[in-house]
């Protein structure tokens, strides 16, 4: 290896470790040295007012638009031999610094090692690999039917990098009950947390843990086993523990064929009429016929349910005489979302 190459290492290795604040006292220094030596020259057109900084720096960046430029010898050589290759050099390190900072944010939102500072979002907890990602695509054509200002969060504890960086936001933790790791997934500022792992004991383990650090967010966890859906029940009364219904769904379309046609697309909002709920905002008690027959022929939607303010059990296809008490859940069926009903 020659002297100039070990000097040339030498110099990238220090130019590379250099702070900001000394790449910032190099540039002054630069400016300062520059404008003295051409003085010094007779460069008075240069060093004159703005002309300097101007010059400095279409020259430094090799713009070179030659409307300004050294007259004398001695100014000729002071800038071919100092101005300008100094000058490219401090010039391609404070670009590639940039680029480096830039790239290196973009990548830490990639792998999810950024805090998201969201704030009544949807927060998806755990892995499932196509499973998740059906949920994601769901989430986001409801969110965008109903609130399209509403933002989803992936949280994963998998060694994957964002599935959606354009759409979602995205932390990747090494615990799902580490606090310092959930906060950067905005965990207390979530409205709606779904909590889906592969195995049914950290489903567990999160859920509790999110009770106690959101207790306000509507929690919906999901069990293979729904006996430990019970047990967080009856810890957490808040929690919607939903049980996997695959059985169930396999004994239905045995005897009623293609009832697992008739549900897949009463969940899937791409196609046709999809379930959808909605809180009755009325001044007063209503008869279930009146509000049936008002979403059926002002709104072409079907009502199939109602769940009292205050109680858990959904009532369907309840008797048409049935009071429906103010702040009720109404369930129906419709092709969208219905908005801005008017209740009197």
């Amino acid at each position: 290896m020659t002297s100039f190459d070990k000097i040339r290492k030498v110099l990238v290795k220090y130019f590379i470790d250099l702070r900001w604040q000394s790449i910032f006292i190099a540039i002054a220094i630069y400016f300062a040295a520059s404008w003295l030596l051409l003085a010094l020259c007779g460069e008075t057109d240069i060093t004159s007012g703005s002309n300097f900084l101007y010059w400095i720096m279409v020259t430094a960046s090799t713009v070179g638009y030659g409307d300004f430029s050294p007259t004398t010898a001695a100014g000729k050589l002071v800038t071919a031999l100092f101005v300008i290759p100094l000058g490219l050099s401090i010039f391609g390190l404070v670009i590639g610094r940039i680029a480096t900072f830039v790239s290196h944010h973009w990548r830490k939102g990639v792998l999810g090692l950024k805090p998201l500072n969201y704030q009544d979002h949807l927060l998806i907890i755990g892995w499932n690999g196509a499973r998740t990602m059906q949920l994601i695509r769901l989430l986001l054509q409801e969110t965008q039917q109903s609130n399209p200002e509403q933002k989803i969060a992936l949280c994963v504890s998998a060694d994957i990098e964002n599935p959606m960086p354009d759409k979602i936001g995205f932390v990747r933790v090494n615990s799902f009950s580490n606090l310092e790791d959930m906060q950067r997934a905005s965990i207390s500022e979530a409205s709606c947390i779904i909590i889906d792992n592969p195995e049914d004991d950290v489903t567990m383990t999160t859920a509790l843990f999110c009770a106690q650090q959101n207790p306000t967010a509507h929690t919906i966890a999901y069990f293979k086993d729904e006996h430990l859906g019970s047990l967080l029940k009856s810890h957490c009364p808040n929690i919607e523990c939903m049980p996997s219904v695959a059985v169930e769904m396999l004994a239905k379309s045995a005897m009623d064929p293609g009832s697992s046609a008739l549900h897949q697309q009463l969940l899937d909002s791409n196609r046709g009429m999809t379930q959808y709920s909605i809180t009755y905002k009325g001044a007063k008690n209503t008869a279930f016929e009146a509000l049936f027959h008002t979403f059926k022929h002002q709104y072409q939607s079907t009502l199939i349910g109602v769940c009292e303010k205050g109680q858990e059990n959904i009532e369907l296809n309840p008797s048409l005489d049935k009071e429906i008490t103010p702040g009720s859940r109404l369930f129906y069926i419709a092709a969208k979302r219905i908005k801005n009903i008017d209740w009197s």
